[in-house]
């Protein structure tokens, strides 16, 4: 009954995760009427919503942990999952229910839906705003899927919106520039609702003031007034000296968390703003147990020691840029990389990036937008870059592992969904249970 309902929502519609450009579908209309036919439950609850190119899932899991600390049920909607669906749609870092999915999908099967043909995405949102008002959260911490001003999340007006980064990504859906891609990220800035910028600079600084001015809407960019002033691994954690909430030991260890955390330090000063009650205390204890409190997987992820073995879920030039900088803090004597894309990214540009004096191995996920091993070796030798290909993720980890010395370093990433057969592999986030 699971693996049917499951297959039901993939198929709606092809699904932009598992098929592409042709499962992308822009714009508000089902999601409108999806969201009437359910009496609007959006408005029903307090929303933060979340954009950006890089970092906006650290962000919403750092931003709710905090929220949950403070003593608020908070809802969390993101994507995409990395071993059960169910990670998408959470009440306090817990799991909807296998039992609610398929209530509410056999429900929904029943409905007249006058010739609506929703895709996966919209379902899948029109879902989670539904579970938070039936869970009476008090606030949801929201995240886009793609872009920002046509996502099937932007039907919501926020308490607050924030908007990590811009990079290049998707062009062929949000635009070639970073101009354009930050216009279409900015849709999610609201009439007279404020919005917090984590990093902007040139013309997508002035996108972004543009449309706040526009719109009536207080901006503020993190890095104008950083509330981060230093940090240094300490401990086993990311420990952060930070201006208004002290020292915070962050359990997300990457550089890049520094970054996220100005972001979301920013965001909670202007919730405190909106009469959030947001504890210094609630806040350390956020940051300290996000991953128990949120679930969090495949950021900058310990799987493994002697050899230490790191996964990611950069899968863009701009994140791999982030990962290459952290590998340079990290203390080994030979890099192993397990690799693999999806044929849609810029494949190029990111093995371009990468170190040439590392030993390689690639391999794909299995779906058809996997860029093939045989595709992917060839072009990587074009960059210079030697490898060898194996069919899967688990046997490329499995040759890593055996070639690798105690002190070497193995890092596994590339793709959200080769980080997702590796962590299903391993079982990770393995969690049956119907709570």
């Amino acid at each position: 009954m699971w693996e049917r309902t499951l297959d039901y929502l993939f198929n709606q519609r092809p699904a932009f995760e598992r098929q592409g450009a042709d499962g992308y579908k822009p714009g508000l209309e089902t999601s409108l009427a999806l969201d009437k036919l359910y009496k609007e439950p959006h408005r029903r609850f307090r929303i933060i919503h979340i954009a950006g190119t890089n970092g906006k899932g650290s962000t919403a899991h750092l931003l709710a942990s905090c929220l949950q600390r403070c003593g608020y049920r908070v809802g969390l909607f993101t994507s995409p999952h990395l071993v059960d669906f169910r990670e998408r749609i959470r009440v306090n870092g817990r799991k909807i229910s296998r039992s609610y999915v398929m209530q509410w999908v056999s429900e929904y099967q029943k409905k007249d839906l006058g010739g609506l043909q929703p895709s996966f995405f919209e379902l899948t949102s029109t879902m989670a705003f539904d579970y938070f008002a039936w869970r009476n959260v008090n606030v949801a911490v929201i995240e886009t899927g793609l872009g920002g001003r046509l996502d099937s999340t932007n039907i919501v007006t926020p308490e607050l919106s924030i908007i990590t980064n811009i990079g290049l990504e998707h062009q062929q859906f949000l635009g070639n520039t970073l101009e354009e891609i930050a216009s279409e990220k900015a849709g999610i800035i609201k009439h007279g609702q404020p919005v917090v910028i984590g990093r902007a600079e040139g013309v997508v600084r002035d996108v972004f003031e543009r449309e706040a001015k526009r719109l009536y809407a207080d901006i503020r960019f993190a890095q104008d007034r950083p509330e981060v002033l230093s940090a240094k691994h300490a401990d086993g954690v990311l420990r952060i000296e930070t201006v208004n909430y002290g020292t915070l030991d962050c359990e997300l260890t990457g550089d890049y968390q520094i970054e996220n955390t100005n972001t979301v330090l920013t965001a909670l000063n202007m919730l405190k703003r909106l009469k959030y009650r947001i504890r210094e205390k609630a806040v350390h204890e956020g940051f300290a147990h996000v991953i128990e409190n949120t679930g969090l997987m495949g950021r900058w992820m310990r799987l493994g020691t002697h050899p230490l073995v790191i996964c990611d879920s950069a899968h863009n030039p701009a994140g791999i840029e982030q990962v290459i900088k952290q590998l340079k803090h990290e203390d080994y004597k030979r890099l192993h990389m397990v690799m693999g894309f999806m044929a849609d990214k810029d494949v190029k540009s990111i093995l371009n990036l990468l170190p040439k004096d590392a030993v390689y191995y690639f391999t794909q996920a299995q779906t058809s937008r996997s860029m093939t091993v045989e595709q992917l070796q060839s072009l990587a030798a074009k960059c210079g870059i030697e490898g060898s290909i194996y069919n899967n993720v688990s046997e490329a980890l499995d040759a890593a592992r055996k070639q690798a010395n105690d002190e070497d370093l193995i890092y596994v990433g590339g793709s959200m969904y080769v980080l997702a057969e590796l962590l299903t592999a391993l079982n990770y986030g393995d969690d049956l249970s119907d709570n």
